[in-house]
């Protein structure tokens, strides 16, 4: 069943009066949702499709791609550098893994021109003034929260991505790029995929800045959980990267074994999903209990706080 108040078209705040739904007996998934993002224009209504996927479809699989894309930016030399010198992930690693988790969960939960949305996207872009980074960085990180949730979510999702969704979240995060100021913006699905994988085959090298903030990806995750499970997370992390980010995050390869172990448990997981959620309806991040901000936060005090102080 569902609560009806106001369908509102584009940027879409969940504040305000929209559409929610609920799950059938508290656990059966509500298939009404996938239903509204078929009849959705993934141009006119990427906001509501993206909100729709990150609040009630694939919660905890686009947390889990974004992730991955996280690791990929540290690929490049050029951005793992950058990252290294603030010395953020090495020494504050946990506030600055919540911090980049809130501040996009904002855009993408209540939309980008929401109240919410346009003061996490005004505060990332005063931070971001701070630094000298090239366009094609920029772009690059852009494309990764595109492309990855996109694969995830084809390989590991309960069901299938749409072609409505995947175009959705193009566009969605082509709007965000045009609201960085970011330049020349590829027009399509197909040409930032392409942009990715120039990118990619020029950028990609090995770099100890990129295997420090590797490490300190791992140490941020070794954190979550207790001390028999921390020597785990980088063999089983290793698995969900592909060979080429192994080798220039300067790692060994996976454990074939265990990367088909793990991969198989992902397929066998989304199979038991299939019917059934244990996710709130609707899941925001940024509502649940956060590490760092255990009593709550305010948009404009996420980041670094010497970034803060000179704002």
């Amino acid at each position: 069943m569902e609560t009806v108040i106001n369908t509102m078209p584009q940027s879409v705040d969940m504040g305000e009066q929209v559409k929610r739904y609920s799950k059938h007996l508290g656990l059966f998934r509500n298939k009404k949702v996938k239903a509204e993002i078929i009849c959705l224009d993934p141009v006119k209504d990427h906001c509501r499709i993206v909100q729709l996927m990150t609040a009630y479809e694939f919660p905890w699989d686009i947390i889990r791609s974004m992730e991955i894309a996280l690791m990929s930016t540290f690929c490049s030399p050029s951005i793992s550098g950058l990252l290294h010198r603030t010395g953020e992930y090495r020494n504050h690693g946990q506030k600055r893994y919540d911090d980049t988790a809130l501040l996009m969960a904002e855009f993408m939960e209540y939309g980008y021109d929401s109240d919410r949305g346009r003061r996490a996207i005004a505060h990332m872009n005063k931070m971001h003034a701070l630094y000298k980074i090239p366009n094609d960085d920029y772009l690059f990180v852009l494309a990764t929260f595109v492309l990855h949730p996109i694969q995830w979510i084809d390989e590991f999702g309960w069901r299938k991505i749409t072609d409505n969704e995947s175009q959705a979240i193009f566009y969605f995060f082509k709007e965000v790029g045009e609201r960085m100021d970011l330049q020349n913006i590829p027009v399509s699905l197909i040409d930032l995929q392409k942009f990715f994988d120039e990118y990619v085959a020029k950028n990609f090298e090995f770099h100890n800045t990129n295997h420090a903030l590797g490490n300190a990806t791992v140490n941020i995750l070794k954190g979550w959980l207790p001390f028999f499970a921390k020597p785990f997370v980088l063999p089983v992390l290793k698995c969900m990267l592909d060979d080429n980010m192994l080798k220039v995050l300067g790692y060994s390869p996976a454990s074939s074994w265990l990367k088909a172990l793990l991969r198989t448990g992902l397929k066998l997981r989304a199979i038991s999903l299939r019917l059934i959620t244990f996710n709130k309806y609707p899941f925001f991040v940024t509502e649940k209990h956060t590490r760092t901000y255990p009593n709550g936060y305010e948009i404009e005090q996420l980041g670094p706080k010497k970034l803060l102080k000179k704002l």
